[in-house]
């Protein structure tokens, strides 16, 4: 199979349209998952609105998030990399993942495990700013070069 990077780009769109579906089958099932999580650790069931209060914030910042990762895909796609519109798309993407890890961050005091994943989400948040900067550094020199032509 010869791999090249409009291969590359459709299967980081798959793994994005997969990542919807699973959240769009999370916010249908989520009080049957949590009650399901929630029994299997054993934990009290009191505990069930919490985590479905936690599943439920977060998916608001991953909604944005996927849509921003599927517009800079398919902007990239097309051959517009180095755009102020995908700075943006950047942006987002990263201040979703820290909302998602303050999120985690309070829910930790009821669930310590939470803070796993609070720190992978900031973690992920500063590879996506180093990204983002990279885009913007690489945007400028564009628009400067595109000046001296």
């Amino acid at each position: 199979m010869n791999w090249n990077k409009d291969k590359s780009i459709l299967l980081t769109q798959i793994g994005t349209a997969f990542f919807t579906l699973l959240l769009l089958a999370l916010d249908i099932a989520c009080y049957w998952a949590v009650s399901w999580f929630v029994q299997l650790r054993g934990l009290d069931r009191g505990s069930v609105w919490y985590f479905t209060a936690t599943v439920y914030a977060c998916s608001v910042f991953a909604w944005p998030l996927l849509w921003s990762l599927w517009t800079l895909l398919a902007a990239i796609r097309r051959g517009e990399v180095f755009t102020a519109e995908n700075v943006r798309r950047l942006r987002v993407v990263s201040w979703c993942c820290v909302g998602a890890a303050l999120i985690c961050l309070v829910s930790a005091f009821y669930y310590p495990s939470f803070l796993l994943i609070t720190a992978a989400a900031g973690f992920m948040s500063l590879i996506v700013r180093v990204v983002k900067n990279v885009f913007q550094q690489a945007l400028a020199m564009k628009d400067e070069l595109d000046l001296t032509v």
